[in-house]
């Protein structure tokens, strides 16, 4: 009589047949010799073929939490005599994949045995080659059948992980929002961290094309790069419903990836796969597996880009290391990162100058620079115009460029249409981009009209919720809007996860000024400068000038600090509204509106300049600027 099938649970690894309930590894019927702790850990690889397994995991499966080992060595010690077993090379490996410090793969194929002895024609995918549906589907059947006996072996074998992860295409019943956590650099070249980086972030950037999936932004997913918090923890913090995360290695001129898609609530992994391409296929590569994730939870990618011209061209390996490195010094938001990110980003269009993304690249360093000072913000802005312009002569569906066009718009050439229509447009390219919700959240605001600027403000809120950026920036959203509880309070948050954020203890300071709590006020701006460096001599100066003629002395101090460094330009008129001179304020007023200075676009509702709204001079000066 032949045998069920449902009274087998055995699988093929490569030349080896494993038998779960028997607890034994046999090549070509010769039965290998294998101790209990390899052979749980190869049974926990079989598990969740393709997808890495943790060295944190494997603990908690071999060893009760009352034993005492030394799971290292003892880890490792296993890890090697299952090799031996397997004559497996570490360096070169067809079955065990070795993550340093991380955990382990299987990458060898996989069949189910029938009860008959023969093999269903499937395998479970390796790395570097893709799925057939139709294998899937004839795993997942086999998988199901042989789960009844699975359940009886005496090594625990989690067969309803495996039959999803066969299947392929798992979907949990509802995914409407992701984040991808930092890929993981495996090049065990510290150097090679802003390639991991950069991956992630394009990677991001390719999956928040979608509207029909939020997808939390880079900078909140990057504090949880070196942390220890579980999954679910990270998908309750950001509140996502799943949670991608995978490794990246870079070698010579080809790039490897890998991804899997783990749903957050049921920490169950919906999908995993790996790919292999040359340096020149980045961009392809970034939109493949963005494509594939999504198709994991039923939507579309870039639905609204109609011409998707840098996802399908090539693009110069050099030009795209440079632009990386680019983004990895300008995201350091300050001077000397914005410089250095601005070289390589001139270095990218050099070697490629039809790479779009590095001349948007070019457009944000040059911003920044102006707007902190670094540069001379009349010859910054205008570079960073003709940047952003020709990124979108390049490609015109790049949603970042018409970010900082409408940036632009709104601080410096006062376009205050052409600034809104910037900022819809960009939404529309890239409804899970946080800045252009943010900036136009800012833009709405200083036009009045709070209601809207607030729920666009929370909009960048969802998306990056532990960004430095949308933080500090909601604070001076919650101010313009006179909102000041409300700012205090969100500064007090931001301040908890950026103890060091300058911006945001100058806008608290700000706000507590406006609330007539001048001692709170004076503290906060002191720790802002601190938080740039200032002297410990200078902080003892302004506070003394504080404490010896009050609040208009803090400011006396301030103006004569600002003229004796140089520093007057788009200064002075702010430090006279606190000061409360009408005449000087207007005069510098005046000034600032002759030189395009980006400190007055808030013009309108910034509460410092209410007691000079009656005066016929200001308001022809919001006349003319068109606020009113």
């Amino acid at each position: 009589m032949q045998e069920p099938a449902t009274a087998s649970a055995r699988l093929r690894v490569g030349e080896f047949e494993v038998d779960l309930r028997c607890g034994e590894v046999r090549r070509n019927g010769d039965k290998i010799k294998l101790q209990q702790r390899p052979f749980q850990i190869l049974s926990a690889l079989l598990e969740r073929p393709g997808d890495v397994v943790t060295r944190e995991e494997i603990q908690q499966k071999l060893w009760p939490t009352d034993t005492f080992v030394d799971f290292e060595h003892s880890i490792n010690t296993a890890v090697n005599k299952l090799r031996e077993a397997l004559g497996d090379d570490a360096e070169n490996p067809r079955f065990i994949e070795t993550l340093p410090r991380y955990g382990y793969r299987l990458i060898a194929p996989v069949e189910v045995v029938e009860g008959n002895g023969a093999y269903l024609e499937a395998e479970i995918p390796s790395p570097l080659r893709p799925r057939s549906q139709k294998t899937g589907l004839w795993l997942g059947i086999s998988s199901f059948v042989v789960a009844g006996v699975a359940l009886t072996c005496i090594f625990a074998f989690d067969w309803f992980h495996l039959r999803s992860r066969l299947v392929g295409g798992a979907h949990a019943e509802h995914i409407g929002s992701i984040a991808v956590l930092p890929l993981r650099n495996l090049s065990n070249d510290p150097q090679q961290e802003y390639f991991s980086d950069g991956m992630t972030d394009e990677l991001i950037t390719a999956l928040a094309k979608s509207k029909s999936l939020k997808v939390i932004s880079h900078t909140s997913v990057d504090r949880y790069k070196h942390g220890n918090r579980t999954l679910p923890d990270i998908a309750r913090d950001l509140g996502v419903d799943a949670v991608v995360e995978g490794t990246v290695m870079r070698s010579g001129d080809s790039v490897r990836i890998t991804a899997q898609l783990i749903d957050a609530h049921s920490d169950r992994h919906l999908w995993a796969e790996s790919y292999e391409r040359e340096l020149k296929d980045v961009l392809s590569l970034q939109d493949e597996v963005a494509d594939q994730i999504a198709a994991q939870v039923g939507i579309k990618v870039a639905a609204s880009q109609q011409t998707p011209v840098a996802s399908t061209r090539q693009v110069d390996p050099e030009a795209h290391e440079a632009y990386l490195k680019g983004n990895f010094y300008w995201s350091r938001s300050n001077c000397d990162g914005s410089q250095k990110g601005l070289s390589y980003y001139q270095q990218a269009v050099a070697k490629d100058p039809a790479f779009a993304e590095a001349y948007v690249g070019l457009a944000q360093a040059y911003f920044t620079l102006g707007d902190w000072n670094c540069l001379p913000y009349e010859e910054a802005f205008s570079k960073s115009k003709a940047a952003a312009l020709r990124a979108l002569e390049l490609e015109p569906t790049l949603g970042p460029a018409h970010t900082w066009l409408g940036t632009l718009a709104f601080f410096h050439e006062w376009n205050w249409h052409g600034a809104e229509r910037e900022y819809i447009k960009a939404i529309q390219l890239n409804p899970n981009s946080a800045p252009a919700h943010m900036f136009y959240a800012l833009f709405l605001v200083s036009m009045a009209k709070q209601g809207e600027g607030l729920a666009e403000m929370k909009k960048a809120l969802e998306l990056d919720p532990t960004a430095e950026f949308t933080n500090m920036t909601s604070v001076h959203i919650l101010y313009l809007a006179r909102q000041y509880d409300k700012a205090i309070e969100q500064a007090n948050n931001t301040i908890q996860l950026y103890p060091d954020s300058w911006g945001t203890y100058f806008w608290l300071g700000v706000v507590y000024e406006r609330k007539g709590m001048y001692e709170q006020a004076v503290e906060a701006y002191l720790k802002s400068k601190s938080s740039q460096d200032a002297k410990p001599e200078g902080l003892d100066a302004f506070r003394n000038a504080y404490q010896k003629s009050g609040i208009r002395g803090y400011w006396q101090h301030v103006r004569d600090s600002a003229r004796g460094e140089g520093l007057e330009a788009c200064s002075m008129s702010s430090i006279y509204a606190r000061r409360g001179e009408t005449e000087q304020i207007i005069d510098y007023l005046n000034q600032d509106f002759q030189k395009h200075c980006p400190s007055i676009r808030s013009l309108k509702v910034d509460s410092f300049y209410d007691n000079l709204r009656g005066e016929p001079r200001f308001q022809d000066l919001l006349t003319r600027l068109q606020l009113q």
